[in-house]
């Protein structure tokens, strides 16, 4: 392997999955994250679990015993020059937060190539899709302003197709995957930029360990509209989660009426070919509706809701607006968006 990458991870979850794969391959990472996360994941390593193709129970890797280094800590003091890519990890309304709002300006300052796992995808990144006015979706952003300094040709989208949840009863360092698929990213604007993520992706491909060679890689394409393909999942599974007064498991979201959850896919795969999207490209209902039989729980964003949370990502709301915006809905979003909006609203006032 050549020279290593240094690579800075805004968001400890899903971004502790990332980076964990990445010091596998051998490269530097540092996790931004709150002071507790930060300090286990210092002491005793990022801990992720996952079931391996032909194997009894779950393989765990402790990042303390990779060949690449990941280390952990808050915003201040991170000069995000110093690195070559930044991953956008967290969910879309903590950007605005204090320390992160003013990390995320330094990163755009310093012209730095960005990656987004996000569901959501950012503002800039919705610039480099032909067809979509990326201005009429601002109101689908908690604070859509904290990306305005992004140059959209530094930001890609990488898809977090794979399922991984902090389990409850662990200390928050110990993260688990429930469905080991891949990350999908499309590629960047400069061919030097999405050389950095085609190396990242071979040096994932190659890597093992204890000689086992571990599922969730990167895949970089070439087409802007890959990442997309998750919009269907979150619309047919993740939001559907929401019901007028609870909350539902993603298996029994999809599965509990078949016949909706497929229109609501398709429908999302319609819109996508037609914003410029390969229908190969997308995954096939089918193979989702298989994999959401192992989703036993609510979706994030569910939870969030149940939770109390006055802001989520709203995924849900951004297909809507640009459906429209190619003259296309279906009742069955819209009332999606209604009972998000509920809940929303409710947990405000009580908030307030």
């Amino acid at each position: 392997m050549g020279s290593t990458y240094k690579i800075l991870i805004m968001g400890a979850s899903y971004g502790s999955l990332l980076g964990t794969k990445l010091a596998l391959a051998g490269h530097s990472t540092h996790l931004i994250c709150l002071p507790a996360e930060a300090d286990l994941i210092n002491k005793e390593g990022a801990i992720v679990r996952m079931p391996v193709k032909g194997r009894e129970g779950l393989v765990e890797i402790n990042s303390k015993k990779l060949p690449g280094k990941l280390s952990a800590g808050g915003t201040a003091g991170v000069n995000p020059s110093d690195y070559d890519l930044v991953a956008f990890a967290m969910q879309e309304p903590q950007y605005r937060s204090p320390g992160v709002r003013e990390l995320l300006a330094a990163v755009a300052k310093a012209r730095v190539p960005c990656m987004s796992i996000m569901n959501i995808p950012p503002p800039p990144y919705l610039k480099r899709i032909p067809g979509i006015d990326a201005d009429a979706c601002r109101s689908c952003y908690t604070d859509a302003g904290v990306w305005d300094a992004f140059d959209p040709k530094l930001v890609t989208l990488c898809s977090p197709d794979p399922q991984a949840f902090r389990p409850p009863e662990e200390k928050v360092n110990v993260l688990q995957v429930r469905l080991p698929t891949n990350f999908k990213s499309a590629r960047f604007d400069s061919d030097a930029h999405t050389a950095i993520l085609r190396r990242l992706e071979a040096d994932i491909e190659a890597s093992r360990f204890d000689g086992i060679e571990l599922p969730v890689k990167l895949k970089v394409h070439d087409s802007v509209f890959v990442p997309l393909a998750k919009w269907a999942m979150l619309l047919a599974g993740n939001y559907r989660c929401v019901q007028k007064d609870t909350v539902s498991p993603i298996k029994d979201a999809v599965h509990s009426d078949i016949a909706a959850s497929r229109s609501v896919y398709n429908w999302v795969v319609k819109l996508c070919v037609s914003l410029g999207a390969n229908e190969k490209d997308m995954v096939p209902f089918e193979k989702y509706a298989n994999a959401a039989l192992s989703l036993l729980t609510p979706s994030s964003a569910a939870r969030a809701l149940a939770n109390g949370a006055p802001n989520i990502e709203r995924t849900d709301r951004l297909v809507q607006t640009i459906a429209a915006q190619k003259g296309m809905r279906l009742d069955a979003v819209d009332q999606t968006v209604a009972l998000v909006d509920g809940w929303l609203e409710k947990n405000r006032k009580k908030a307030a």
